[in-house]
């Protein structure tokens, strides 16, 4: 069975129960293609099937959880017989002093945001592998590019995943597998809202987060961005015969990527004089 047989292509999408993960898996269905969506409570996602259920399957999928992890593989390929797309959606986000983080959080924030899109996309692999083709989306951040205020940890994460993807983008694109790296600015989900983890705030950095921490709490229901047209654009992405390893969304996105990078290339030229100069005299011997 080929994604060109009439059926659409197979998605395997993780974190369907709200957000971003939720509309791509509609716009999706609204494409023509096929779905398993994911959720760590199958319940949250039950309307999905109820809108296209020739279409729809449905599974428990906690990425944290290995078993779990390669059970939804198992499960997509024997419902439809092949998986094209793989959205690894599910995370959550994180503010805070880097300080004020306990161990457990940080590692709670890692196992959910890196080593579960790792062992996912390590699950997809040898079916993509076999049929010759497919495409890794990992749903990235601004904060994969630059850390924000605030932001320290989760961006550590995303800068992990980004870091992991374009690696793997040059390993398996001889297998016909594409790796895209969404980058979106700021969109009106759960993100600024029940999502983030925040630690036990420590007086001595009041001074240096409280106004952030303020301004993030207000930017929840107001964000510019619109999920659904985010993920049309998603799924436009994934028709592409190139498509490109990183894909920034919304005017906020680029304006912010496009800065960052400028204030580097300014950094880099400051302190070429200071860095330059580290190789052994031309012509030295040891």
């Amino acid at each position: 069975m080929s994604p060109q047989d009439g059926a659409g292509r197979v998605w395997l999408i993780t974190g369907t129960s709200t957000g971003f993960g939720r509309a791509i898996a509609r716009a999706a269905l609204e494409h023509g293609d096929r779905v398993v969506a994911t959720a760590r409570r199958v319940d949250d996602v039950a309307d999905l099937a109820d809108e296209a259920p020739d279409r729809v399957r449905l599974t428990a999928l906690d990425v944290t959880d290995d078993a779990q992890v390669g059970a939804a593989v198992e499960f997509a390929v024997a419902e439809f017989g092949r998986i094209d797309v793989v959205v690894n959606n599910a995370g959550y986000g994180s503010r805070g002093a880097f300080e004020e983080f306990t161990d457990a959080q940080v590692r709670d924030q890692f196992a959910v945001n890196v080593f579960g899109p790792f062992a996912v996309t390590r699950a997809v692999l040898p079916v993509m592998r076999a049929q010759g083709s497919g495409h890794v989306i990992q749903m990235s951040s601004l904060a994969g590019v630059r850390a924000a205020l605030g932001g320290t940890i989760y961006s550590a994460t995303k800068m992990a995943l980004e870091g992991m993807s374009e690696g793997l983008a040059a390993e398996v694109a001889g297998f016909g597998i594409k790796v895209t790296m969404i980058e979106p600015g700021p969109f009106r989900t759960d993100f600024a809202g029940r999502s983030p983890a925040r630690p036990e705030p420590m007086p001595a950095y009041a001074a240096v987060l409280d106004e952030s921490r303020e301004r993030f709490v207000k930017l929840h229901g107001t964000q510019p961005g619109d999920p659904e047209r985010a993920a049309q654009i998603v799924v436009e992405l994934a028709g592409l015969d190139d498509p490109p390893l990183r894909l920034p969304l919304g005017p906020n996105a680029f304006d912010t990527i496009r800065s960052t990078f400028a204030a580097r290339l300014a950094e880099l030229d400051a302190v070429e004089p200071l860095g330059r100069d580290a190789d052994f005299p031309a012509g030295a011997t040891a």
